[in-house]
């Protein structure tokens, strides 16, 4: 019987901003050290099961990691340009395994594990979707984290902007909306996007036959593939969880994720 959904984690060692990165050590609430692949393919192994839970990667170093924990891997080319390329060849392999593939991207340890059911209903009662994603009202703290990398010329989180029937207009990494400074409350404005990406191997088909895109080459996001040819990106607004969504994306993002871990008894 084919599952409902399957997650493919997508790592990647050779990262610009943070070589190794999946291999990242995370200290959690007890000061227990454990890579930040494992923490991710943890949440991901609770949700769809460890049998349909699988790390894409090119790289040995990576493979024995997950090996070491436990995991299954899935070897994928090194040509592949971003994660959807390596789900997208990471499926070509497992062949059919669900009707809908979640990207988790291997970044993202403190996303809500109630993201991915969400992402997947929204997907199966929309079938003029090609993917759905998520986004998070912006916390004060949050808002000033992502302001502050900007200021500081360091690549952070993503943020989007979608339409009042909840498709994505634009995706970037740098913050928008622009808000003039000074404006109250100015975190408001902004959404997060959240590493996750939920949709049907039809449309993983089609974002890997299209060409990259001009926008999607110069912001280094994958998402604006689909949006530049026309297809329709759902986003799902989640609450906020009570904790800052803050990506590994630069070394100094690890003393951040690893207090909002202490601060939520993440182990």
């Amino acid at each position: 019987m084919v599952a409902d959904y399957a997650i493919i984690i997508p790592a990647r060692y050779a990262s610009q901003r943070y070589p190794g990165k999946p291999l990242a050590q995370l200290r959690g609430a007890s000061g227990q050290s454990r890579s930040l692949i494992e923490r991710v393919w943890t949440v991901a192994a609770a949700l769809a099961g460890p049998e349909r839970t699988w790390v894409a990667t090119d790289d040995d170093r990576i493979v024995a990691e997950v090996a070491r924990f436990g995991g299954r891997t899935v070897v994928t080319p090194a040509s592949c340009r971003n994660g959807t390329e390596r789900c997208a060849a990471a499926l070509a392999e497992l062949g059919e395994v669900a009707p809908v593939i979640v990207n988790l991207q291997g970044d993202a340890p403190l996303t809500p594990a109630s993201v991915i059911s969400e992402l997947v209903s929204a997907l199966s009662v929309d079938p003029g979707t090609a993917m759905t994603t998520p986004a998070v009202p912006c916390s004060a703290s949050l808002y000033d984290h992502l302001v502050g990398d900007q200021a500081a010329g360091r690549v952070g989180g993503t943020t989007v902007v979608f339409d009042r029937d909840l498709r994505a207009l634009y995706f970037s990494k740098r913050v928008i909306p622009h808000v003039p400074e000074g404006e109250q409350d100015s975190h408001r404005h902004v959404h997060l996007h959240l590493g996750v990406y939920a949709y049907r191997p039809d449309a993983l088909a089609r974002y890997v036959a299209a060409p990259p895109s001009p926008f999607e080459q110069v912001e280094g996001l994958e998402q604006l593939r689909f949006l530049e040819h026309g297809e329709t990106v759902r986003v799902v607004p989640v609450a906020a969880p009570g904790w800052d969504c803050i990506e590994l994306n630069n070394p100094e993002d690890v003393p951040a994720i690893e207090a909002v871990m202490a601060r939520q008894g993440i182990e």
